[in-house]
């Protein structure tokens, strides 16, 4: 007998799809960024005062000896509100963004250029995902790096609102373009194209007849190796943007000629491990909320059969 049909809980790119795809990007995003603030507190001191913060280690046990643990997890809750609802928009809209931008071309071109979808897609994704994440990622970073500053978020951003005004928690939207557009574009595109490579070529079976937790394994992998890229790419934007949210008065000029060309680097190693890491739990854990869930997972974009037969025609396959 042949094998029952699965049954999904939504139809693909349905609007319960999208409110499913926002509300897995809010726990992938949230949790995975809260998963990781000691080693995001670290590298934001490293990034604002690498006289007192020589290194990753030194880091950490500057931190643990000035306050203990709680001066490692400070900014837990704007970095689990901020990102929930960055994840939220970001992973609902590269879905929606990339559904609607592949209708506008004929099928062959979609899958020619799908590389072309998957970067206009994540980067329009992300430019509304930062509106709503700049003024929590303005309050942490101001928790963090300031101190003596007060741990609580509920006293923190009335503080910044009253004596900044509200601009303060835009300030550094510019820079958070700058650093999380070329990051998202990087993470989404990297890892369609790196789990697409698994499956063809590193994997002995296809897709359909891998388990799902085979299949997560894979989703794990592919987000990690796009993380590290990810950390690379956006890097220098992420120092301009921890300065900024320390020091609202400085200009990213100011910035760029204060720290210097290897300045802009500092934190890197500390920011790939945080980032790779990230990524890869990120996509771990929203890939596992589509199966828990029991949402569609249509596996990598296959080559239309008309393409097929043209290539196969010219002797291209």
């Amino acid at each position: 007998m042949p094998e029952p049909k699965e049954q999904f809980s939504c139809e693909m790119y349905s609007e319960k799809f999208f409110m499913l795809c926002a509300a897995g990007g809010a726990c992938a995003c949230g949790s995975t960024h809260t998963f990781v603030t000691p080693l995001d507190v670290v590298k934001c001191r490293l990034q604002i005062d690498p006289g007192k913060y020589k290194s990753i280690f030194n880091g950490f046990r500057v931190s643990l000896a000035e306050g203990g643990m709680a001066n490692l997890v400070k900014g837990w809750l704007p970095t689990l509100l901020g990102y929930s609802i960055q994840g939220s928009i970001k992973f609902s809209g590269y879905e929606y963004f990339k559904y609607k931008f592949a209708k506008m071309v004929d099928e062959e071109s979609a899958y020619l250029y799908r590389t072309y979808l998957y970067l206009a897609a994540s980067a329009s994704a992300e430019v509304l995902a930062d509106i709503g994440l700049s003024p929590f990622e303005a309050t942490k970073v101001r928790m963090q790096t300031t101190p003596g500053y007060t741990s609580k978020m509920f006293e923190a951003m009335p503080h910044m609102y009253k004596t900044e005004g509200f601009g303060v928690f835009y300030k550094g939207l510019t820079p958070l373009w700058g650093r999380q557009v070329p990051y998202t574009m990087m993470k989404f595109s990297s890892f369609e194209k790196t789990l697409e490579y698994l499956y063809a070529n590193v994997v002995p079976k296809p897709r359909d007849q891998c388990t799902k937790v085979e299949q997560l394994i894979l989703t794990f992998t592919a987000g990690y190796i796009a993380g590290v890229l990810c950390a690379i790419v956006s890097h220098p934007s992420d120092t301009i943007v921890s300065k900024l949210n320390k020091d609202p008065s400085a200009s990213i000029g100011g910035i760029l000629s204060e720290v210097g060309p290897v300045g802009i680097w500092r934190g890197l190693v500390a920011r790939i491990i945080m980032i790779g890491t990230l990524t890869g739990l990120q996509w771990f854990v929203y890939d596992a909320f589509k199966v828990y869930t029991g949402m569609p997972r249509p596996p990598p974009s296959p080559m239309p059969e008309s393409l097929r037969k043209k290539l196969a025609a010219q002797g291209k396959l």
